[in-house]
């Protein structure tokens, strides 16, 4: 791309959460733009989002992943800040009049991650042992999977989670392999749980940069960021949470990824407890990623993925 008529701006704020990894996923993105534009001042706006403060209470009972945008929402609304950086698994699937999100990002791992100090995977742990996860995404697959094990809700950034592992309140854990490799935490996976074991959550491993939609000059800044095989897939997945209605109060997994030019995609929705289990694969074309999106969404309610959702309140 011709970066030579684009004008720098002067100053470029970005607001983040404050947590290790949000602040990391700012940094990096703060250093990729320092490295196209080294004339600009660029610093971060640390907030603390309700989703970071509300710890004691699962999120799908506070309000679900938004809680952990808003705030980043009303800085780039006054003027506070010009973006925002976000995991894109944390990013509401249809977001508020007058946001876009111009850039995905190249993804990290997508995949899940088994932590243990005692234990090498899922399958060797006994029965009755305490796992943790944040995710009835998680949930309902391994309670599918291993209806021996005890799956119990673990909150916290992530190393409060790791905390908690080492103190003995789990036999194990299970947190996505993106978020611990950068922290430089990836010693810490005993093993990477496949996407035919588990399949990933909506946009995980990706990052999205949030601007407001009248900032054509960020836009066309940001454009040198975006990564076009990873969105094609997040859009497909996006697509199918957003059909489905899609937030963290729904067990449900969409994965895409390019193959031979055709993207392939999977998708499921279960209930939290795994007895009840849709799933689809299909392949389709990269040029029309939401619509192969819709088809999954399309033929997991084929298969009753409306009545399980109906269950959980959210229809």
């Amino acid at each position: 791309m011709n970066l030579k008529h684009i004008q720098e701006p002067a100053r470029l704020v970005i607001a983040s959460r404050e947590s290790a990894l949000a602040m990391w996923q700012a940094e990096h993105i703060r250093d990729r733009l320092l490295a196209l534009y080294p004339q600009t001042d660029i610093s971060i706006l640390g907030m603390t989002t309700q989703g970071d403060q509300i710890l004691n209470v699962s999120l799908s009972k506070i309000g679900g992943k938004g809680l952990f945008v808003k705030e980043l929402e009303t800085a780039l609304e006054d003027g506070r800040a010009d973006i925002a950086v976000h995991s894109l698994k944390d990013v509401p699937m249809i977001l508020p009049e007058g946001f876009v999100l111009p850039v995905i990002c190249e993804r990290e791992d997508p995949h899940d991650a088994f932590v243990s100090n005692k234990y090498e995977n899922l399958a060797a742990l006994p029965a009755g042992s305490v796992v943790g996860t944040s995710s009835l995404r998680r949930e309902s697959q391994l309670r599918a999977r291993f209806p021996h094990l005890q799956i119990e809700p673990l909150r916290g950034n992530v190393q409060t989670r790791l905390r908690k592992l080492d103190e003995g309140q789990y036999a194990a854990i299970i947190l996505a392999a993106a978020g611990l490799k950068r922290l430089g935490l990836g010693d810490r996976i005993r093993a990477q749980i496949s996407s035919e074991e588990s399949l990933p959550a909506v946009g995980q491993g990706a990052l999205g940069i949030e601007c407001r939609a009248d900032r054509a000059d960020l836009i066309e800044l940001l454009q040198p960021l975006h990564h076009p095989e990873t969105a094609v897939c997040v859009l497909a997945e996006r697509a199918l949470s957003r059909a489905l209605a899609g937030s963290c109060q729904v067990p449900l997994g969409g994965f895409a990824e390019v193959a031979s030019g055709k993207l392939r995609m999977r998708g499921f929705v279960a209930s939290p407890d795994g007895k009840r289990m849709t799933h689809a694969e299909l392949i389709g074309e990269i040029d029309n990623p939401e619509e192969l999106g819709n088809k999954i969404a399309d033929a997991l309610r084929a298969q009753g993925a409306d009545e399980i959702l109906a269950t959980l309140g959210n229809h």
